[in-house]
Order: C-alpha cells, then sequence, then structure tokens
C-alpha cells in the first residue's frame, strides 16, 4: 500500500471505496512524479543535451547552473543530477521544509511555507547569486514547480520580508485567487515576474514547469521567474482594493505599488522583450495529467469514471455541495454516469476565512460536501491536496461518505458550526477522517473524487 492508500483505507477494512479511491489517488501521484516528468525533457546522448525543445552541445557550453523553487524542486534537482552529473558547476533550489532530497551538486534550501521566512530569503538570494554569473555561453536550467512563489521571497529594496508575509496572510484570508495573489507579489519581489531570466541574461535558460495553477498559466506558476509579466503594479493595487486590505498593507509596501503605479521605478519584464529570446519555458507536468491517471485506474477497478473539469475553482463549502449534488444525481438517476460512478475533477478552490478555526481547502470542500450527501449509502467524497499539504495542517485533505454527518452528531460535534468556523481540521480528526500522507514531494494542485457504488453491493476491488 502507499501512503495515500493507507491514510483513507487503515482501520476501516470494511470500506471498499476508500481503498478504491487510495489507490485512484496514488496512480495519480504517480503520473505526476516529479523525477519521472524532468527525465522525459532532459536527455543526454554522450556531448548532446536535449532539454525541453531545445538542443545543446556541451562542448560549447562552459557552465551549467542549476535553480530553482517548489515544493517538488529537490525531486527535480535529482532528475537533473541523474543526467548531467559532474557537468553541474553548481546549483540552488529551494524547497518547502521537510520536502527535501539527498543531492551531490545542487544545494537544497528549506524555506517556509504558505508564508515566506528568512531561510527563504536566503535561498532567493542564493538562486539570485547563480542566475547573476551565468553568461552567454552558460546554460541555465530553472525548475519551477507549485509553492515556488512563497519560497522565492526576495523582497524589493523598502520592502521586508515581515511586510509581504502580512499582505500574503491579508489576501490568503481574504479568498483572493492564486492569480491575484501572485500579480501583488511579482510587484514586491526581485525574483518573480520574469526578473530571474532578467538577472540571468544574456544566458540560454531552460525553465522545466510543475504545474499547481488551473489551467498552467505560464506567468502565474510559481508568479512565472522566467517568464513575461502581462501583470502591472495598477494590478497590483486594484487586487488590494478589491479585498479591502490596502489600508491593512502598510506603509513600504502602499509607497512602492504606488510608486510602481505612477511609472517612477521600472515595470517587471513584459512580452516582446528581447532578454525572453534566450529562454525556454516547458510545462513538464499538471493537474490534467494526474486527473486523467485517476479516471484509467477508476476504470481500471471497475468504475464508470468521468473527468469532470480540472478548472474548478471557487469557495471550498461551495465546490463541496456541488460534489455532493453531483453524488445524488448518480444515485438517483444514474447520470452522469451509471452506478458504479467515479467522477473526477481538479483544480484550486479558495478559502474565505471567516471564523478562527484550523483547516484547508480540501478539507473544507469535504465538509461542505458531507452535509450534502447525509444518509446516502456506497457514497464517498475525497478533497486531496496532490502535494500532502492542506493549508496551514498536516492533512492533505479529507473523506466524506454518508455516515459522517451522523457520526459527527454522535461524538457532539456540530458540523454547520464547524463549517461557519473554518474549523474542518478538528471535525474530521474525531473521525479518523483526515488523509495524512506527509510530503508527497510533487505538487499539481488539487483533486476531488465522487464515487458511488451499487445500492445493492459493495463496491470497488
Amino acid at each position: 500500500m502507499t501512503s495515500v492508500e493507507q491514510a483513507l483505507f487503515e482501520g476501516k477494512p470494511e470500506e471498499p471505496l476508500r481503498r478504491a479511491a487510495g489507490r485512484i489517488l496514488s496512480s495519480a501521484l504517480q503520473a505526476v512524479d516529479p523525477e519521472a516528468a524532468v527525465l522525459r525533457h532532459l536527455r543526454r546522448r554522450g556531448s548532446l543535451l536535449r532539454v525541453g525543445g531545445r538542443r545543446h552541445d556541451l562542448r560549447t557550453v562552459r557552465r551549467i547552473y542549476v535553480v530553482g523553487a517548489g515544493k517538488a524542486g529537490a525531486r527535480m534537482a535529482r532528475a537533473a543530477e541523474s543526467v548531467l552529473g559532474d557537468r553541474i558547476t553548481a546549483g540552488a533550489v529551494v524547497v518547502k521544509h521537510g520536502y527535501t532530497e539527498p543531492l551531490s551538486r545542487v544545494r537544497v534550501v528549506e524555506a517556509g511555507h504558505p508564508l515566506p521566512d528568512e531561510a527563504g530569503v536566503a535561498g532567493a538570494e542564493a538562486v539570485l547569486d547563480l542566475a547573476a554569473r551565468a553568461d552567454r555561453d552558460d546554460l541555465v536550467l530553472c525548475l519551477v514547480s507549485g509553492g515556488g512563489s512563497a519560497l522565492l521571497p526576495a523582497p524589493v529594496v523598502g520592502v521586508t520580508l515581515q511586510d509581504k508575509a502580512r499582505v500574503t496572510d491579508l489576501l490568503l484570508r481574504a479568498g483572493a485567487t492564486i492569480d491575484e495573489l501572485n500579480t501583488v507579489r511579482k510587484h514586491l519581489s526581485r525574483v518573480k515576474g520574469g526578473q530571474l531570466a532578467r538577472a540571468a541574461a544574456p544566458a540560454a535558460i531552460t525553465s522545466l514547469i510543475l504545474s499547481d495553477v488551473v489551467g498552467s498559466p505560464l506567468d502565474v506558476i510559481a508568479s512565472g521567474p522566467t517568464v513575461p509579466d502581462p501583470t502591472t503594479y495598477a494590478d497590483a493595487v486594484r487586487v488590494l482594493e478589491r479585498y479591502g486590505v490596502m489600508d491593512r498593507a502598510g506603509p513600504a509596501v502602499r509607497d512602492h505599488l504606488g510608486r510602481g503605479e505612477r511609472g517612477e521605478i521600472p515595470e517587471t519584464p513584459k512580452p516582446g522583450d528581447s532578454l525572453f529570446a534566450a529562454v525556454e519555458n516547458v510545462v513538464v507536468g499538471g493537474n490534467e495529467q494526474a486527473a486523467r491517471a485517476a479516471v484509467a485506474e477508476a476504470k481500471a477497478a471497475g468504475f464508470h469514471a468521468l473527468l469532470l473539469s480540472t478548472y474548478v475553482q471557487g469557495e471550498a463549502r461551495e465546490v463541496g455541495r456541488v460534489l455532493a449534488a453531483v453524488a445524488r444525481e448518480i444515485a438517483a438517476a444514474d447520470r452522469p454516469l451509471p452506478r458504479p460512478a467515479c467522477v473526477v475533477a481538479g483544480g484550486e478552490t479558495t478559502v474565505t476565512v471567516r471564523g478562527a478555526g484550523r483547516g484547508g481547502r480540501n478539507q473544507e470542500v469535504a465538509l461542505g460536501a458531507a452535509l450534502g450527501v447525509a444518509g446516502m449509502a456506497e457514497t464517498l467524497v475525497v478533497g486531496f491536496a496532490t502535494d500532502g499539504t492542506d493549508g496551514p495542517t498536516d492533512a492533505a485533505g479529507a473523506v466524506a461518505d454518508g455516515s459522517t454527518v451522523a457520526r459527527a452528531h454522535a461524538v457532539g460535534l456540530n458540523p454547520h458550526r464547524h463549517l461557519a468556523a473554518n474549523d474542518s481540521y478538528p471535525f474530521f480528526a474525531a473521525l479518523g477522517d483526515l488523509i495524512i500522507t506527509g510530503p508527497t514531494n510533487t505538487n499539481v494542485n488539487d483533486l476531488m473524487l465522487v464515487l458511488v457504488g451499487t445500492p445493492s453491493a459493495r463496491t470497488g476491488p
């Protein structure tokens, strides 16, 4: 059994739907293994190196630097080391605490996520230093994965790490999307929004990117360190105003963004900038790849399976209610699939924090769904963060079934109160329904499953 299967199934041998869900999610994770993803796009035969769509004669490449950031960074760097070996001159990747791997040529810096810390600042400076060393005959291999934005905090002059952390926290609690959050972070940074590419110019740069963003827009993943930035200082100001946090953002942030909006300081590099002629950005894996693998595994296990969408966004609890409605439709009318059915969805929801509880978006999806599937037999809804960390908790998500609400009431828990307080973690912890896997060392956003078995017999292997 993998850790995902254990987390879903251990202690509940009478529930085959959980075992099936565990196997489905395990297959999804295997499909987006960061090391395998890099090796599909980084190949070497003698002195010929293929990186993405470009070929390099290593006899003409003077130095190779490996840099990057994200939760999958260490495993991606391990793949780079296996291909390039001692041709790597130096390297540095920044990963979330606990998401490390033993490496020989590339330095791994562990740092804070989702809120940046001083270790992240040190890691960002190391990455910028290596990029600045690169010259025309050099190659910079940039390894980017989800979480990279928070893990590369290189604040602009005059703005402190604490200033950036405050703004990040305010926007997260206000329910800002990742696109909006990154628009602000790019304009408070010296590395995001194409500025790492600016630092490494005129060297050749190839970024291998494991996407954790809905639709995989290159400028949003890890705030696009090697990608032209279509957003502006004015956009960043509008995000803060939209969520009503401008007054609490701090004078240094307001001053910097205001100066940028007035054109007093340079913008991030934009599409059409000549520096990007030497830059290639390649997506090596993402949510759709994981979701399709989940569908394939579900079909192999005997379910009628459907990939509903990989663009799921919105309030987590509302998404949970929609997934519950899908389960009820299947149970009542065999639509959109006949039973036994597995519906797979991917994306990233948001939580507007109104209470003082503890939880994460996938746990809140499951809690919202629990209310909608209450009393249903042979029904399971799962919210799962592929990186193993759902919000500021040690859980990857949670599972809800038709008995969740009744079991909660039996131990004195009120699901409505927990939902109102954004307190999904202790709710599911008390029921033994948290999914705790530890770091998966990958990150391709979230997966959601709706499983509905046959009414007369147990379903699943």
